[in-house]
């Protein structure tokens, strides 16, 4: 003999169900995808900046400013440690402040300072105080930088970030689960009386909470992997428009400062794992509430007959 299933199919307390989920899936994954993105730029940044300095030559008056700029080169030179230094032409500084000062200024008409990238030999200390002032000493309106400072920011910001992401996750996991919790009770609600009658009669809180399983656990399957499969593809159209728009000045800029808008192989597992995660999750969460509604029916019964 057949029996009715205890959750219908179609219900719309499943199908409102399988939306909340593939929404909360879908912040979910744009959250992780953030963070991974944060985490890459933030490594890359370190990386490149632990790597570099930057020395500063301010325009004074009398100045010869090439000049200046090349006697920089060979002071930095004659330090131990030091493997390059690559003097920023006038094209390359007019090109670079040509998105806040637009093309055609004159550089020269301008206090603007020069500046010379020097890259770093791994492993060896330099000596960043006696650089200094050598620089100062031969060239007095340079300025030194080994990004240090910078270094120390841009770590507290990634962590912050970071710590604010997992807290953002954390709550659209808690959400979700909420959000389980209250469909499972109301399905509960509306057949309670077969419910009631299947416990009476000998079954088992395990037996009826396992008819519920089966259907959350697709519930949650397909509110995932529409959520899921959303967030990949806005993260594949938002690299496709970064991709399109990278000829531009002002779009390369920002691929350097804020990285490329991309998903690696990382990402995309991550988001398929989530997928299967909030999936178990939604029959582990449906599980355990039959079984307390269950329990808290069984003392009810237990304190009126006594």
């Amino acid at each position: 003999m057949d029996f009715a299933p205890i959750v219908p199919e179609g219900d719309v307390r499943s199908f409102a169900l399988a939306v909340v989920i593939a929404i909360m899936t879908f912040f979910a994954s744009l959250t992780l995808g953030g963070m991974n993105l944060i985490h890459t730029l933030a490594y890359n940044w370190k990386n490149q900046i632990s790597r570099e300095a930057t020395i500063q030559i301010h325009p004074a008056e009398g100045m010869d400013m090439e000049k200046a700029l090349d006697e920089a080169v060979i002071i930095i030179k004659s330090f131990a440690g030091i493997t390059d230094a690559h003097i920023i032409s006038r094209a390359e500084t007019e090109q670079l402040l040509e998105p806040w000062l637009g093309s055609g200024f004159d550089i020269d008409a301008l206090p603007v300072p020069r500046l010379i990238v020097v890259t770093l030999q791994e492993g060896i200390l330099l000596d960043f105080e006696g650089i200094r002032d050598a620089l100062v000493q031969n060239i007095p309106s340079a300025r030194f930088d080994n990004h240090k400072i910078w270094v120390a920011r841009l770590v507290s910001m990634a962590q912050g970030t970071m710590a604010i992401g997992i807290v953002v996750f954390l709550l659209v996991l808690l959400a979700m689960v909420l959000s389980i919790v209250f469909a499972t009770r109301g399905v509960l609600s509306s057949n309670g009386h077969i419910v009631e009658v299947l416990y009476f009669i000998g079954a088992d809180a395990g037996f009826i909470a396992r008819q519920f399983d089966c259907c959350f656990l697709r519930t949650g399957l397909k509110g995932a992997f529409i959520g899921g499969f959303c967030a990949i593809v806005m993260f594949f159209l938002g690299s496709a428009w970064q991709a399109y728009n990278m000829t531009t000045l002002e779009s390369s800029q920002m691929a350097v400062l804020f990285g490329n808008f991309s998903m690696g192989w990382i990402s995309l597992a991550e988001i398929l794992v989530l997928i299967i995660f909030v999936s178990i999750l939604t029959m582990f969460t449906s599980h355990y509430t039959v079984v307390h509604q269950l329990h808290e029916i069984d003392k009810r019964e237990t304190a009126y007959f006594q």
